[in-house]
């Protein structure tokens, strides 16, 4: 069923920055779609890594408008886009991550899939520099020129930017410029996907993973996209039996007909070590 409902549609990529080059292999592949591009498509408008255009609500809800958008334009009722999101890992303290969204939008059968891959392998950084030692220093750090940088005249509230810079000549010219008018230099990371492979590749694993959600059909109605929505707490501590932190339950849920579904000691256990136990272990 999973396949059989996309099998020969067209699909569109809502992309701008050349994401379609690793979500167009996997997607037609695994779907057996014919996959597209929007014309003139600007993503920007949603929001910028920069700051000139904030994005406002979180990164599904820019994904899904990506997905509005250009249905629109492309007049397809199959769409997928993407969205990032950077910063410090929410389990690894001060270590950057690249958080990536995928959102497939199936406006033919009124389904919505969303699939999330976060990773460490990411460059994201930036520091004020004031000299050229410390910016080829950074530089180097930031897997330049293979991924591009940005040089500002400031972090934030900036007058003077330059960006997709991929050559030695050109980041030391934006340099050298920005300190003249600016006598300020703020150095960092281009993260338009285009620009950093590190990201195409996180963005690849999040392709993957949402296949796997579109081959996981609802056990009521046999639509694609069946998946965890909640992991719940409470399992038991092996020495004390009172509830723990770790998970006791998953429940699943159908975006089409809503069927949920609860599957219990998901992480193959019943008991939780005492190590884990606020009780046992405060």
């Amino acid at each position: 069923m999973s396949r059989s409902i996309f099998s020969g549609r067209r699909l569109c990529i809502a992309t701008k920055h050349g994401k379609e080059a690793v979500i167009g292999p996997i997607m037609e592949s695994a779907l057996e779609v014919e996959w597209l591009i929007p014309n003139d498509f600007d993503t920007d408008t949603l929001g910028t890594f920069t700051g000139e255009v904030e994005r406002k609500g979180s990164p599904i809800d820019a994904a899904r408008e990506k997905c509005i958008r250009a249905m629109e334009v492309t007049g397809c009722d199959l769409v997928v886009a993407s969205e990032g999101s950077f910063g410090n890992h929410p389990a690894l303290f001060f270590v950057p991550a690249d958080e990536e969204f995928l959102f497939l939008f199936d406006a033919k059968n009124n389904l919505e899939i969303v699939a999330r891959h976060i990773s460490t392998e990411t460059n994201f950084g930036g520091e004020i520099i004031d000299d050229t030692v410390s910016l080829m220093l950074f530089a180097e750090k930031a897997k330049f020129p293979e991924h591009a940088l940005i040089i500002k005249n400031s972090e934030k509230d900036w007058v003077y930017i330059k960006k997709g810079i991929q050559n030695e000549k050109e980041l030391r010219s934006a340099f050298d410029e920005c300190m003249r008018l600016h006598q300020s230099v703020f150095v960092e990371t281009d993260m338009r996907a285009m620009l950093n492979p590190s990201r195409m590749k996180v963005i690849e694993k999040a392709t993957e993973k949402l296949i796997e959600k579109v081959h996981s059909e609802c056990p009521n109605c046999k639509m694609p996209g069946f998946d965890v929505v909640t992991h719940q707490p409470g399992l038991p501590c092996a020495n004390c039996s009172l509830p723990t932190r770790s998970t006791l339950q998953d429940v699943y849920c159908c975006t089409h007909c809503q069927f949920e579904q609860i599957e219990k000691f998901p992480r193959g256990k019943e008991q939780e070590d005492p190590m884990y136990c606020d009780f046992c272990n405060p």
